[in-house]
């Protein structure tokens, strides 16, 4: 039962990699395949990319409680092999679309089965003892953030063989990893715990009726909120901005991307485990916010590719807020609300990637288009920066509010 447990885990680590990786692979020569497909320029796909990642982003919001709640039903193993198989199916159409239509296409299939983190959390839960629970989620996090180092590099790097190339590898890395788990992937979740479909608890609507449930939290949530939108500015629009103004090749695209994933690690292993017990969650937040806004003014007016780079380092290193907003926003909330403070906050980054790639790359291609009243590439980096400026503002007049009736409640 043990080697059992520990296969399946190994599996449910390799799967959420390659969903990662097999992302990472296509964002350095997604912008030039949108734009030999509608015969434009780099600038204005970044519009239709827009599109591409918010589609994929409201299929995916709508359908992952049905998902999840599929998975309760018929168990994790069809689900999970059912979402790699639709995954495989999407690279295969995206390698090739004659058209951005099937383009589109795609991404609809592959956000209506895109559940493999919710479900692969599951499965790590069905698997777990209380012991091991704690480490093996952690391979979660550990498997995005080597997937966003391999991915993006590997994916540059087989742009040498055309646009199309990293595609295939998407797809071929999908299909083996069906067929792997087919063949070697136990059922976790037996039929006595299985329950009928709800769907009352497939509303992906539902989990945000929490936050105005809870007023004090709801100044937080709303700082959280906007910290993503913020963080929209570089995910939706990086390779495109880049491309644009510095004539980025898809190689140097994903290099660059890895550098991000090696920050982030080294901020999340590393800085944050020992920033934090120093100076506390509050002043975490502050100081992390206050290099994220710094990161992205300086990306908006960077006028080389080594300004890139360098400027990296201080928004990577922002980083350090997000694990201190979201410990005080769990110490808001008592232990049994824990769960629903959890999947509001997961629909609350949701709703960023539906609305952060529509307005930031829509932002983007209007200031580089003959129609703007100046030329400015990097108008979506400053929005970005007034939205994580308005944030911090907002945390810190909730928190110092709340410390302040704190000690007059002491003092009485």
């Amino acid at each position: 039962m043990a080697n059992d447990r520990k296969a399946a885990v190994g599996f449910i680590f390799i799967t959420l990699l390659i969903d990662t990786m097999g992302w990472g692979l296509i964002i350095p020569v997604l912008p030039e395949l949108i734009a030999e497909l509608k015969h434009i320029s780099i600038n204005e796909a970044s519009a239709y990319g827009g599109l591409l990642l918010s589609t994929y982003a409201i299929i995916q919001f709508m359908f992952s409680p049905v998902i999840g709640n599929l998975s309760d039903r018929y168990g994790r193993r069809p689900v999970l092999l059912s979402s790699l198989l639709g995954f495989g199916i999407d690279y295969i159409i995206l390698a090739l679309a004659p058209t951005f239509g099937w383009l589109f296409l795609g991404r609809v299939i592959a956000g209506i089965t895109g559940a493999s983190f919710t479900t692969g959390s599951a499965y790590i839960a069905d698997v777990s003892t209380p012991e091991t629970r704690a480490k093996n989620f952690g391979l979660i996090g550990a498997a995005f953030g080597l997937g966003f180092i391999i991915g993006p590099a590997l994916g540059g790097l087989l742009s040498g063989w055309g646009i199309r190339a990293p595609f295939f590898a998407a797809a071929g890395l999908c299909l083996l990893n069906t067929l792997y788990g087919y063949f070697v992937l136990p059922e976790s979740l037996s039929k006595e715990h299985r329950r009928p479909f709800d769907w009352k608890k497939a509303n992906p609507f539902g989990s945000l009726q929490f936050l105005r449930k809870t007023p004090a939290i709801s100044g937080l949530a709303f700082g959280f909120f906007l910290i993503y939108m913020a963080a929209q500015s570089v995910q939706g629009n990086w390779s495109f901005f880049t491309m644009y103004r510095f004539n980025w090749t898809p190689g140097l695209v994903g290099v660059s991307l890895a550098v991000v994933g090696v920050l982030v690690g080294a901020v999340q292993v590393g800085l944050t485990r020992v920033l934090n017990p120093k100076i506390g969650d509050a002043k975490s937040i502050y100081f992390g916010l206050t290099l994220y806004t710094i990161g992205l003014v300086l990306f908006a007016f960077a006028t080389s590719t080594w300004m890139m780079f360098a400027f990296l380092v201080p928004y990577c290193l922002g980083g350090v807020a997000g694990p201190s907003l979201q410990a005080t926003l769990a110490g808001h909330v008592p232990p049994n609300q824990q769960g629903e403070l959890q999947g509001a906050l997961t629909g609350l980054m949701s709703l960023t990637t539906v609305l952060g790639p529509l307005l930031m790359n829509n932002l983007f291609t209007f200031f580089t288009s003959p129609k703007a009243p100046f030329l400015f590439p990097g108008v979506s980096f400053l929005l970005g920066a007034v939205f994580m400026l308005f944030s911090l503002i907002i945390i810190w007049f909730v928190l110092s509010r709340e410390k302040r009736l704190a000690v007059e409640r002491v003092k009485h």
